[in-house]
Order: structure tokens, then sequence, then C-alpha cells
């Protein structure tokens, strides 16, 4: 398995996209019934595919990914050659995970204890993983918003 196995609740979301991925593997609900009851092994590997094909997919189209932090915050856009990452650091005990610590920063941008970088970083061999692990250490899929503002004040 390449990524991660999906939740029930997300499964349970996908039900009919599993029945036509078991559909074409040729896997009838009584043959799905039985796999499941007779070769578990079988039916873990299946969940496990399905779930890889659904990463997949959804990690072709991701294009921003951000992580907030209570005192940082990391936009990423997600572009086809390389990550631009722009990150804002606090150096107070503002916590960027509330409404007032956010709040503060979009009325404080320019107070000494907030500070701006930016950085560009190639991808790996395998960018939909590099995609991922983003997500998986916090990031959140956005539609760039975010991004877009801070990349337009700072540049």
């Amino acid at each position: 398995m390449k990524y991660s196995r999906l939740t029930k609740e997300q499964f349970e979301e996908l039900h009919q996209e599993f029945i036509n991925f078991l559909a074409t593997q040729s896997i009838t609900a009584d043959e799905w019934a039985e796999i499941k009851k007779n070769k578990p092994e079988v039916a873990e590997q299946e969940l496990d595919v399905f779930s890889d094909l659904v990463w997949e997919g959804v990690l072709s189209k991701v294009e921003y990914v951000e992580h907030i932090s209570p005192q940082q915050i990391h936009l990423f856009h997600l572009n086809e050659t390389n990550m631009h990452v722009i990150g804002i650091q606090l150096k107070n005990a503002i916590d960027l995970t509330t409404t007032d610590g956010f709040n503060w920063l979009r009325d404080n941008l320019m107070d000494d204890d907030v500070e701006f970088m930016q950085a560009k970083k190639d991808y790996s061999d395998d960018r939909h993983l590099d995609k991922f692990k983003l997500i998986q250490q916090g990031g959140a899929i956005t539609k760039g918003e975010l991004f877009q503002y801070f990349d337009k004040l700072i540049n």
C-alpha cells in the first residue's frame, strides 16, 4: 500500500465507486461477501488497492495545502515542478489556531513579531507521495486563497 487506507466513513461515502471498482474486476456483490468471509486477506488487499486509487486521483488534483499551528502557518502551492512555500511565524504568544489569534495576525501583519519567509523545493521522485506527506503531517487541502493573498502581499 502506497498511501493509507481510507477510513470507514470515507468508504461509506465512496460506496458506489467501490462497487464500480469491484465490477471492473468482475467481482459481484455475492462474490465480495464470500471473499470477505473466506479470504479476508484478499478483501484487505482490495480495500488497499481501492484506497490507493482514490488517493492518486485526489493527489493529482491538489494544488494548495495549508498547515496552521499555534505559532506558524505554512502555505504550499504545489505546481508541476516544485513546491512553493510561504511561512509565517509569530515571535509572541498569539495562537494562530484561534479566531482571535488569526484576527490579530490579519490586523498586525507588519508587526515586528511577525516573520515571513518563502522557499521553493523540488519534488522527490514521487510528487504525489510528497503531497501526501504534507497532508499526513496535518496539512489541509485548500483552494489557495490564503496562499495567493500572502503571495501578493510579500512579492
